[in-house]
């Protein structure tokens, strides 16, 4: 029997549905806010003359293309990665469906573009340890804590970040890894004024987890909500607040072992 085959502007529209649902998961993924991946997915679409419904939420993406009439042809769902925030991939993506337009490309020059945008090699994780814990350094540096209290910050961001990767390495759930980092960051910074090796006003202790806040979340929470996607904008303030309160705990926990 020969093989069941789709008329040619069938597999036309299977293979621009598969490239938005990819476009769309590797924003969302890196972090991108719900606006801008409707954006760029209606931005590729209407580029190929097509019409897409699309439903945007935090765990997956749920497209329909529509004929001439607006009305339904097939709808497919994908699954949205594990969030991992990429700004290279967001400008990447960004860049692109400018290009698109602009350029006139092709399906098969997008499918590559986004293969390439996906397999970009990630910074050194030393590299990312290091410059992190410096950031670290420099907030304390403008709480104006001492040599020392820049030395115990920079160590204790460094350090915990490093523990936040091995957890979340292990499985470990990702509010229990942000406790973790906050509590072994606190731990740190926190015996510099614990040993009397420092004043009593804990500079170091209060900037050493900083790199855990929340920021990009939050700011997705409030631009979500602005823009009208009052549900997405929820769930992403409500993951905010999920890792602030980890955040807190650990240095809860650390200010009940030193008794501060």
């Amino acid at each position: 029997m020969d093989e069941l085959r789709l008329p040619p502007h069938e597999n036309e529209r299977k293979e621009m549905a598969d490239i938005i649902l990819k476009t769309g998961t590797l924003l969302m993924s890196a972090g991108a806010n719900t606006g801008r991946v409707r954006t760029t997915i209606n931005r590729i679409a209407e580029a190929f003359g097509y019409s897409v419904h699309i439903q945007i939420d935090q765990r997956a993406i749920m497209l329909t293309m529509l004929d001439d009439s607006g009305s339904s042809i097939f709808t497919v769902v994908r699954v949205t990665p594990h969030h991992v925030i990429n700004f290279r991939t967001i400008s990447g993506i960004s860049k692109m469906s400018w290009s698109m337009v602009e350029e006139q490309w092709s399906i098969h020059d997008i499918n590559e573009e986004l293969d390439r945008l996906e397999q970009l090699p990630r910074f050194p994780r030393w590299q990312v340890l290091t410059l992190v814990g410096l950031a670290g350094s420099g907030f304390c540096f403008l709480a104006d804590g001492s040599y020392l209290d820049l030395t115990f910050t920079f160590v204790a961001s460094f350090v915990g970040l490093f523990i936040r990767q091995e957890s979340l390495k292990a499985h470990f759930n990702p509010y229990v890894s942000v406790y973790f980092a906050a509590l072994v960051a606190s731990l740190i910074a926190g015996s510099a004024s614990k040993f009397g090796l420092s004043d009593s006003q804990n500079h170091a202790f209060v900037t050493s987890v900083l790199f855990l806040i929340p920021g990009v979340p939050l700011i997705n929470a409030f631009s979500d909500i602005m823009d009208g996607n009052v549900l997405n904008g929820i769930t992403r303030g409500f993951v905010g607040f999920l890792i602030s309160f980890s955040i807190a705990l650990g240095i809860l926990t650390t200010a009940l072992i030193y008794q501060f």
